[in-house]
């Protein structure tokens, strides 16, 4: 409730007030961020409203229309539409990938589900004809690359609960051959947390070592730091790989069959595992053609060469699955470990996973295993709690903990060849249709206006064999304004004027005061600003105090500034300027309560039904009218402060 905007104006006038604003229901900007009954059928929780903790642990997947949980529908129909555009090869730049599947979830509904392009599109001769070609479908199973490292994550914590390894042991104290090297330091949580000090890749690629499984595995065990351990990030595949050799060491167990004892068979997961049956083939997306090493056109065979090398079954990589696979697991994860009465983790250890271990490394926030805060693909969803990873053959998965949502996008990008244009832009669009569709409601209503950063932007960069790209694009500068008419311009019309003091400000004003509520969600290298002219917009200034940029932990904060009384012959106008450099991370920029009064009069409140605002890049939000309706006025009447005859002087 706006309260506090109000007490600038005169006693006399607050106590005619007083009977308006007494009943005016409670913000949803206050600090009730419990987990009590805020949704319900139609109802949603709203962005700026995050949860704390886990959601239920009774929570249980449903599918449900985005209406019916209180979601706007149309940035997820939006999403629908680009996502077959981007399997259409005819459109040059923007085609991504064959074929996609993708998958969002909000507070345990599934409210969208869809699939778009080709499975198989290609053979070894080329593109083939339209009849042959096998549509991708909700059920597609996808090879999903690197996301196999949270499946590894996942058994190494089940074995950290368990007491059979410490996270702060050396990884040496439980495989004394992993010592060799000068690796003796090198402690499970580093591994989990890549910052083991070992470069990215094995070297030569394990494929090439002869010998069989024994060799590489001894290949693995020598590998060879580059930097102390805890001295340096490194996302590398070699830590996975470690991790592989450790687990199976402290259990005797192959970790094929951990993940399944683990994680799939109790949580149900019936279509994820290494090295796909025969019978799953025909659900199987294909992804490259191999000719060093000489594979051929691969389709149920893990696309990594060093996976494959290692029988399929490897730490960084060799899972396959699908989204409603991936979406049980993710889930589960929200709930605390569990789902459907079985769980594969106690709360404790889930909470380690979104734990950063590596704040000493700015940009490279890292729990256990997963990538934390990455608005690069995480887009809109992006935060301190958010977690996620990618896959190379153009998989991705994010987490949400504070709205409890996720989104799954699982392509073959790499399908015929594995050099393409980088699938970030359809990651962060996804990320961020989900975000959009999830209401934030302006503090006790009233109108609002919403801008927001570009949802993702081919940029013409590839990702390349055993490095994902850090999503950096380059985009160039972009300006949103809502601004308002002239205000001062002449002297105004409703004010009393009491007897002038000589040393005072000009008769019935006093310095001019401005306030709004602000819901700001962007990058660190965006801005949000309140500006002001009094030359007729020629130029602009920015008003003191009123820099906001980054994240602001999803919550509605009060903006105040003050500016001299003038007098200003050509009038005042005020524009409220976002900037964005680059398409990436934050949900955008919501404003509402704007009320400027100069000690007098109120002379703007955006909850005036007449008040103009010209929006370039901005779009005003539906108008609930809590202090109309609280007052039992018709819908549509008066704000506090507005004029009966015009909204704006």
């Amino acid at each position: 409730m706006r309260v506090a905007a109000y007490v600038i104006l005169p006693a006399s006038v607050l106590v005619a007030l007083a009977g308006l604003l007494a009943p005016v229901p409670p913000s949803t900007a206050s600090d009730d961020r419990g987990t009590g009954a805020t949704t319900g059928p139609g109802v949603s929780r709203g962005f700026d409203r995050p949860a704390r903790g886990f959601a239920p642990a009774g929570t249980v997947l449903r599918r449900a229309a985005p209406t019916q949980v209180g979601l706007d529908p149309a940035p997820i129909d939006a999403f629908q539409r680009r996502l077959a555009s981007w399997t259409d090869p005819e459109r040059g730049i923007d085609h991504l990938f064959p074929g996609a599947t993708a998958l969002l979830a909000h507070d345990g509904a599934v409210v969208a589900r869809h699939a778009s392009g080709y499975a198989v599109r290609y053979t070894e001769q080329g593109e083939l004809p339209p009849g042959r070609r096998v549509p991708a479908r909700t059920d597609t199973i996808y090879d999903l690359a690197s996301l196999s490292k949270l499946f590894t994550t996942l058994v190494a914590v089940q074995q950290v609960e368990a007491g059979r390894l410490r996270l702060n042991a050396p990884v040496a104290r439980y495989l004394p051959a992993f010592a060799a090297g000068g690796k003796g330091g090198i402690t499970v949580e580093q591994l989990l947390t890549h910052t083991s000090g070992l470069p990215a890749d094995p070297r030569p690629p394990l494929w090439e070592v002869s010998g069989g499984p024994g060799a590489r595995k001894e290949a693995i065990l020598q590998a060879r730091p580059f930097a102390r351990p805890g001295t340096v990030y490194r996302y590398s595949d070699l830590n996975m790989l470690s991790l592989q050799l450790l687990l199976e060491q402290v259990t005797g167990q192959r970790l094929d069959r951990l993940v399944r004892e683990g994680i799939t068979e109790p949580l149900r997961m019936r279509d994820t595992a290494y090295n796909p049956p025969a019978a799953w083939r025909p659900r199987i997306a294909a992804t490259s053609y191999k000719v060093t090493p000489e594979r051929g056109m691969l389709r149920g065979s893990v696309d990594d060469d060093n996976a494959w090398a290692m029988g399929g079954v490897a730490g960084h990589a060799g899972v396959f699955s699908t989204v409603d696979d991936l979406a049980v697991l993710a889930q589960a994860l929200l709930n605390g470990g569990t789902y459907r009465g079985r769980r594969i983790l106690g709360p404790h250890a889930v909470s380690l996973l979104e734990k950063n271990y590596t704040s000493r490394f700015p940009g490279d926030d890292h729990g256990l295993g997963f990538e934390l805060d990455q608005a690069w693909y995480m887009g809109a969803l992006s935060s301190p709690r958010t977690l996620g990873h990618t896959g190379f053959t153009g998989t991705s998965l994010v987490i949400d903990p504070q709205s409890r949502s996720f989104a799954i996008l699982l392509t073959n990008r790499v399908h015929p060849l594995d050099v393409t244009p980088s699938t970030n832009s359809a990651r962060r669009a996804f990320a961020q249709a989900l975000a959009r569709s999830i209401p934030v409601r302006a503090p006790g209503g009233g109108r609002s206006w919403f801008t927001g950063p570009p949802d993702g932007q081919i940029n013409g960069d590839h990702e390349t064999e055993g490095e994902e790209t850090d999503g950096q694009d380059a985009d160039g500068r972009s300006d949103s304004t809502l601004t308002t008419g002239p205000l001062l311009a002449a002297p105004p019309r409703h004010a009393a004027r009491p007897p002038r003091d000589p040393a005072g400000p000009p008769p019935g004003r006093g310095r001019l005061r401005i306030g709004y509520d602000a819901f700001v969600d962007i990058d660190d290298t965006d801005l949000f600003v309140l500006e002001h002219s009094t030359d007729g917009g020629r130029s602009w200034h920015t008003v003191p105090g009123t820099e906001l940029s980054g994240y602001h932990g999803r919550t509605w904060q009060r903006v105040r500034a003050q500016l001299p009384p003038g007098p200003y012959p050509a009038g005042l106008r005020l524009r409220w300027r976002y900037t964005t450099t680059a398409p990436g991370g934050g949900r955008g920029v919501n404003l509402a309560g704007v009320l400027v009064t100069d000690g007098a009069q109120v002379l703007l409140n955006s909850d005036c039904p007449d008040v103009a605002l010209t929006a370039d890049g901005w779009s005003a939000l539906p108008p609930p009218w809590p202090l109309a309706h609280a007052a039992d006025l018709p819908s549509g009447g008066l704000a506090v402060g507005c004029p009966p005859d015009e909204g704006v002087h």
